[in-house]
Order: C-alpha cells, then sequence, then structure tokens
C-alpha cells in the first residue's frame, strides 16, 4: 500500500509541475487575486514614477549652482540664487521621499490583500480536493508552496513592482537628461549603459534563463533534503551514522554548490565583469570624450559646468542599472512561485452532484470497483464486490498492499473510483452531497492526529455545536476518564506545543471520543490499536465496542484477534478478494485466512527463555527462534 501511495505521490507531483509549467505565473495572473485592490498597485508605481523624477531635481539644481558659481568667479558673492536653488533640492527631495511613502502604502495595501486572497483561494480549492490528495501531497510541501510562494509574489507586489515603475520613470528621466545639456557627453554615459544593459541580459535570457530555473530547483532540492536531515537527526545518533549516511542531502548540497560556481563563475563572470567596469566606470568614458569635444569649445564656463554635471550624474546608471536587475530577478522568482501555487490550484477537485441523493440506510456496497493511483503498475483493486449490511461489522484483512486501506479510503472518498461504484444505503457516492457523505461517515486511523489546542475543543472538533456535557460523556466512553483526571485543568488542559504532550495510545483515545462525539452511522477504523501498548489496547477495545455499537462499522486490520468477532472478515490480496466468511469458516477452510491466523498465533507465542542457572543472560528458546522465523518470513511475504 505504501509502494502504490509512493508511486501515485512521485506521480501527482509529476503532474503538477507539468501543470504548473502549462499555466505560467505571470505578473496579471498575480493581479488577478487582488481584486478591487489592483487599482492600489497602479496608484503606487505612478507615485514611485513620480517621486523618482522629483529625485532628478536636486541633480538639476547642483548643475545650476556651479553654473553661476563659475559664472561669477572669483567673485562668489554675485551668486545670489544659490540658496534658492539648495531650497528648491530641498524640498523636492522631501517631496519626493512623501510620494514615494505614499507609493509603498498603496502597495502594501494591494499586496496584503493578494497574499490574503491567494491563501484564501488556495484553502478554498484544498477544501474540494479528495483527502487521498493530502495522502501524496505532505502538509508540510503544501505549506511551504503556499506560505513561501505567496510571501514571494507579495514582496513582488509590495517592493518590487513600485520600484519598477520607479525604474522606468528613472531610465526615461537618466536618457532625457543626459541629452540636455551636451549630446556628446550624453552619449559616452550611454554608451557605459548600453554595453551594461547587454551583459545584463546574456546574464538573464536563453540558456543562462533555463539555467536559473534549473539553479531555482536545486536549491529547492537542498532545503527538502536539510528538513528531512534534520527530521532523522535522531536515528543518526542511535545508529551512530555520519552526515553521508543521508546521501540525498549530500547529493543536493553538492550539486546547489556546483550549479551556484557554474553559472557565479563560468557562465557570468566575463560579463559581470564588463558590466561593473563600465557602469561603475562611466567617468572614466567621460575623459576620452572631454578631449574630443574640447579643441572647438568657445564657452569653458558652460563646458566646465556641464562636465562637473555629467561626473555627477554618472552616478544614477549604477544605481538605475542594478535596481532594474533586482527588479528583473525578483520578477523571475515571483513567477516561479506563481506556477507552484498555480500547481496547487490545478489540482483535480471532487464533482459535486448537480442532483444529490440521499442514502437510504447506513449500508456499504462495493459494485465490482477497481481502482489504480495514478503512475501504478497495477491496480490496488481489481473488480472488488462486496457488501457491509447496514448495523454489522465486516474487516478488511490481508498482506501488506494488498488493498484494505484503499477499500475503505473510497467509502468517504478520500479518491473515486476507477470503475464500478461504491454505494452508501444504495446510493453511489458520488451521487451523495460531500458534506452529507461526510456527515454519514467517522473515521478512526492509525495516526490520527490532534490539534493544538485543549482537550475540549479537539473533541468537538467532529461537531463544534456540541455541548460542553456531550464531549465529556464521548471522554468518559471512551474510556478518557483517566487521562482527564491526571490533567491540572481537566477537558481544558491544552496539548502539543507549549502544552502537554500525550502517549499514542491516549492520543488514539481522545480520537475515538471525537468520533463518538461525532454519531455517525458507518465508521471506518484503520487499524486503531496499531500503536498502542497492551493496556492501552484493552482500553481502545471497550472504546471501539461502544463505538461500534448500533452502527456500520468498516475495519481495517493487521491484528486478526481484532476482529475475531466480526460479522464477516473479507480476506484481500494483492487487489482481488479471495476469501470472505466468519473467523471460523475462514480458518476451516485451510485458505490464506488460516495461514495468516497461524503465523499469528505463533507470533504471540514468541518468547525470550532465561538461560539455567537464573543468570541474567537470555536466549530465545527453540520455539520462539521457530516462531521468530516464522513471523520474519511473514513479515516479507506481506
Amino acid at each position: 500500500m505504501e509502494e502504490k501511495k509512493a508511486e501515485g505521490g512521485k506521480s501527482s507531483q509529476a503532474r503538477e509541475r507539468g501543470g504548473a509549467s502549462r499555466q505560467g505565473g505571470g505578473l496579471s495572473q498575480i493581479l488577478s487575486f487582488a481584486g478591487g485592490h489592483r487599482r492600489f498597485t497602479y496608484l503606487g508605481i505612478v507615485l514611485s514614477a513620480v517621486s523618482m523624477l522629483l529625485g532628478f531635481v536636486p541633480y538639476v539644481c547642483i548643475w545650476l549652482v556651479v553654473r553661476d558659481l563659475v559664472a561669477v568667479a572669483p567673485d562668489w558673492s554675485a551668486a545670489t540664487s544659490l540658496s534658492t536653488y539648495g531650497w528648491v533640492a530641498f524640498v523636492t527631495a522631501m517631496v519626493g521621499i512623501l510620494v514615494y511613502f505614499g507609493a509603498l502604502m498603496c502597495t502594501h495595501i494591494a499586496a496584503f490583500r493578494t497574499a490574503s486572497n491567494m491563501r484564501k483561494a488556495c484553502a478554498e480549492h484544498l477544501m474540494r480536493v479528495p483527502l487521498g490528495y493530502f495522502d501524496t501531497h505532505a502538509s508540510g510541501e503544501i505549506r511551504r508552496i503556499i506560505d513561501g510562494s505567496v510571501g514571494l509574489t507579495e514582496t513582488l507586489l509590495a517592493h518590487q513592482l513600485p520600484d519598477m515603475g520607479g525604474t522606468v520613470a528613472m531610465v526615461v528621466g537618466m536618457l532625457v537628461m543626459l541629452f540636455v545639456f551636451d549630446w556628446r557627453m550624453g552619449l559616452a554615459c550611454l554608451l557605459a549603459a548600453v554595453i551594461s544593459v547587454g551583459c545584463l541580459m546574456s546574464m538573464m535570457s536563453g540558456d543562462r534563463m533555463d539555467y536559473m530555473n534549473k539553479y531555482q530547483a536545486a536549491m529547492d532540492r537542498m532545503n527538502k533534503a536539510g528538513t528531512e536531515y534534520v527530521r532523522g537527526i535522531p536515528v543518526v545518533k542511535v545508529f551512530q551514522q555520519t552526515v553521508y549516511s543521508f546521501k540525498a542531502f549530500h547529493d543536493a548540497i553538492k550539486d546547489y554548490g556546483d550549479m551556484a560556481h557554474e553559472y557565479s563563475v563560468t557562465l557570468c563572470r566575463v560579463p559581470q565583469s564588463l558590466n561593473l567596469t563600465f557602469v561603475d566606470g562611466v567617468v572614466v568614458l567621460l575623459v576620452p570624450a572631454v578631449l574630443l569635444i574640447a579643441p572647438g569649445v568657445t564657452d569653458w564656463a558652460k563646458f566646465l559646468t556641464d562636465y562637473a554635471f555629467y561626473a555627477i550624474f554618472s552616478a544614477v546608471i549604477s544605481t538605475a542599472l542594478q535596481r532594474l536587475m533586482f527588479v528583473a530577478a525578483y520578477t523571475q522568482q515571483a513567477g516561479n512561485a506563481m506556477s507552484r501555487i498555480s500547481g496547487v490550484l490545478a489540482a483535480p477537485t471532487l464533482a459535486e452532484p448537480a442532483e444529490p441523493r440521499h442514502p437510504a440506510d447506513a449500508s456499504i456496497a462495493f459494485d465490482d470497483v477497481s481502482f489504480s493511483y495514478e503512475g501504478a503498475a497495477t491496480p490496488a483493486l481489481d473488480h472488488v464486490s462486496l457488501e457491509v449490511p447496514s448495523g454489522s461489522t465486516v474487516a478488511l484483512v490481508g498482506p501488506s498492499g494488498g488493498g484494505k486501506t484503499t477499500a475503505a479510503s473510497l467509502v468517504p472518498r478520500f479518491w473515486d473510483v476507477g470503475s464500478g461504484a461504491v454505494r452508501v444505503g444504495g446510493v453511489d457516492v458520488r451521487q451523495i452531497a460531500q458534506h452529507e457523505l461526510m456527515d454519514q461517515v467517522a473515521f478512526v486511523f492509525q495516526n490520527d492526529r490532534l490539534f493544538k489546542g485543549t482537550i475540549l475543543d479537539n473533541v468537538r472538533a467532529a461537531r463544534p455545536g456540541a455541548t460542553r456535557e456531550q464531549a465529556l460523556a464521548a471522554l468518559e466512553a471512551a474510556q478518557c476518564s483517566d487521562i482527564v483526571a491526571k490533567m491540572p485543568h481537566g477537558v481544558d488542559e491544552f496539548i502539543g506545543t507549549g502544552g502537554t504532550y500525550l502517549s499514542g495510545g491516549e492520543v488514539q483515545r481522545i480520537a475515538l471520543a471525537r468520533a463518538i462525539l461525532k454519531d455517525s452511522p458507518i465508521v471506518v477504523l484503520d487499524e486503531a490499536t496499531a500503536f498502542a501498548d497492551p493496556e492501552n489496547e484493552a482500553l481502545i477495545q471497550r472504546a471501539l465496542a461502544r463505538l461500534a455499537k448500533g452502527r456500520t462499522v468498516l475495519i481495517v486490520a493487521h491484528r486478526l484477534s481484532t476482529v475475531r468477532g466480526a460479522d464477516q472478515i473479507v480476506v484481500l490480496d494483492a487487489g482481488h478478494v479471495v476469501e470472505r466468511g466468519t473467523h471460523d469458516q475462514l480458518v476451516a477452510a485451510g485458505g490464506l485466512y488460516a495461514r495468516m491466523w497461524a503465523d499469528y498465533q505463533t507470533a504471540v507465542d514468541w518468547k525470550i527463555a532465561g538461560s539455567r542457572g537464573g543468570s541474567s543472560g537470555a536466549a530465545p528458546s527453540a520455539r520462539g527462534t521457530a516462531a521468530g522465523a516464522d513471523a520474519a518470513a511473514t513479515g516479507r511475504e506481506a
């Protein structure tokens, strides 16, 4: 089963990447989430452009100051307009800052609303996908896609888009300013800008653009492998392994390092060196321009003033090009992030029936059901037919990978069947409204999880409108009285991070209380006692008996002792129903179930016998050794 799920997960991830690449992640797609707040984005871009144009005024004032000083030299006192130019420069600079602040306020408002709408859209879409989707997509992976990718788009909208507007205005204003005073000096400055832009484009286009995508993918693999490594540190310590035991993590770091080195050193060293040389050395290019122009100069005062302006203004070129580079980089990252979000939004959803039907009772029927996980070589279920009469208990048993959990998951539409039909109360589950189907079925899994909150809140999650007394009654029915009694705050005790941690068996009993409180007519149990110690198992068995009373129960079990009293036992192997009957009938038949029961009994009887003389050493008895071998063989067959 786990292998099939893994195969399905890999194929789902491949499908997600394919869907993302088809949909793309353009700026228009990001802005589509802004709704009515899109106008704030446009307003912020315009204000940022105005702020940038205001930033050119101080440079003009500097030129005017130099012009007046040169014109009256050496009688500096005759330059009476200097203070006026200074105040104009100061006021426009302050106004530019305030306008830019207003631009950021507008874009942040739009960015926050866009991010909120993205998260809501993802959450609403995920509410409609099959629950089986979350078996093949880890919660951490989905959280990283939504939170991380939305964060990148938020940065783009809040900061990079207004900077993009300002940068465009800066480039336009810069081109105008370069040719206002002396087109020859302006042309020399522009030459440096053209060379720099060419270098930047060579680093961020063509094959290098594809390389950037590979670089980003390598970074994602390294981050994912790093998370797995940190989670596996306890295993490393227990078995005295080194970091190289995590080959995937080591290889991911090496791949990332190789890519970063090849991109920065091999591919970008020459163009980046040229870029920095020319963009930071614009003033050097002015020298040959000045030497060529100087012989024909008649107004040396104006000539020197113009040269001073271009020497100072050349610093703007470097700033403008750097901002262009950062904007392009962030736009690409936001596009990749939007592609990931598009992958989540492209996940297939369960179709709601146009005319919902209502089940007549709590019976379950599998009518020639076949189902395959996407990408799997063989079907998980192959033409399976079985019935669970209303109010009865039916157990699904068989070797691992036989299709037991898959069959149980089709009842609440964790997945939809490939062919055939699963019926509840005589109605195909695909013709029952989702909320009604969920009300019909309660689940208890072997790895049930509790929320970070109080015990009471965790139980009420099944029925939020339940009273405190009803929740307490469910806890008592689930044999949780001892858990509540030892908590300082009783049912109001906070569990999880920052609170109390419970054992696996205690978690399972509270999950059972949740199922009891839900009071659904159908109960699906997937190895509910798998991780319980003997004491907790006994309590869980009592709680299960209380939960199953008067309800239709479908049990998936590996511990055959838990299903001896079932009304019917169905044996699944390789996706087929190979046997069915009561425990006694199946044992007498001498088939697969009988062999499984014999192996189970042998494993139960296995024991460690102490050596003679009461020494502290211990060794398996002959019977224990044989039983252990049989159990191991059974495990290998499973």
